[in-house]
């Protein structure tokens, strides 16, 4: 355990240097889910009190011998394209969403919010996702719902769909098992949109 629950409380401990800072954190929906504790502190790692966790300067320094924190052996991540299908932007992920690869999926989603349409975000090559993965995903989400379109998730692995579900997020995307599937769901509410704006019209110009 790195996050260590007391009472109302809780101790976010980071692996690297062993900073610690505590705080109190709302339980999602128990004390093994620390995801509102990591991204109101600023730090890095997995939504879960199990770890790994890095403190704000620890995410910032490379590991000795090179490279960055990893616990796992899925490669780097990133973006392997942005495609646009006429008023849907897909961008596709791979490897891990983190710190390491968040920049990219930033300046991705900021693309395809610039684009205007709805977004799919395609994670049928993402293995796992940290708690800079899911603010990006989320804040993405309240943008694109803002603008009357929306974020969706295709095919996410077993793995992030647990960590939605923990974190009480499934419900926050429409989440599709493929991107095939995503996009005829789109499809379809976009034609749905555009019948019903002559007739919301025509009722208002017949008050």
């Amino acid at each position: 355990m790195t996050v260590v629950p007391d009472e109302h409380l809780m101790t976010l401990i980071c692996d690297a240097c062993g900073d610690s800072v505590q705080a109190s954190a709302c339980v999602l929906p128990d004390a093994e889910v620390v995801w509102t504790l990591i991204s109101e502190q600023g730090w890095s790692g997995s939504p879960f009190a199990t770890g790994p966790h890095r403190c704000p300067h620890c995410s910032l320094l490379p590991v000795s011998g090179g490279g960055t924190t990893r616990r796992d052996d899925h490669g780097p991540g990133g973006i392997l394209g942005i495609d646009h299908l006429d008023d849907v932007t897909i961008v596709v992920a791979t490897g891990d969403i983190d710190l390491d690869t968040g920049d990219t999926l930033r300046a991705a989603l900021c693309h395809a919010a610039d684009m205007g349409g709805h977004v799919v975000v395609d994670l049928a090559r993402v293995h796992v996702i940290d708690s800079t993965g899911l603010g990006l995903l989320v804040r993405a989400h309240r943008d694109a719902r803002d603008r009357g379109a929306t974020l969706s998730l295709a095919a996410p692995s077993r793995f992030i769909r647990t960590v939605l579900h923990t974190m009480r997020l499934e419900a926050a995307f429409p989440v599709f098992d493929s991107r095939d599937e995503a996009l005829a769901q789109l499809s379809r509410k976009t034609t749905a949109d555009s019948a019903a704006t002559p007739a919301i019209a025509s009722a208002r110009s017949g008050r």
